[in-house]
């Protein structure tokens, strides 16, 4: 699998998981669950740092770095990573701009 289409399947992905959390129709360990395999499954990838990335690459990996900092719980009890990872939703959905403090560094196996 290319890296482009890893990323664009777990950006449909954890855009749903977000949306489901945010909703209560799943338990937030899902998602954090869903992070896990995510990264497990990039380990899989021949990635290096001369491979390209684009920017729904970036917003997707700051996504998964603010997930694994705070936890997915805090999409219930964090406003501020709550508003941060709807932004990032609102721009994989085309609907949003680009996140101001998007770092989004892919880590390289």
């Amino acid at each position: 699998m290319i890296i482009e289409q890893f990323i664009n399947e777990k950006v449909t992905q954890i855009s749903a998981y977000i949306s489901a959390v945010i909703k209560k129709t799943i338990h937030y360990t899902e998602l954090d669950r869903f992070v896990d395999d995510t990264m497990e499954e990039w380990t899989l990838l021949q990635v290096n740092d001369e491979t390209p990335n684009s920017a729904k690459e970036r917003v997707f990996w700051h996504n998964i770095h603010l997930l694994c900092l705070n936890g997915a719980q805090a999409l219930r009890s964090n406003l501020f990573v709550k508003a941060e990872i709807n932004t990032c939703v609102d721009f994989f959905k085309g609907i949003g701009s680009y996140p101001i403090d998007c770092i989004g560094w892919r880590p390289i196996p």
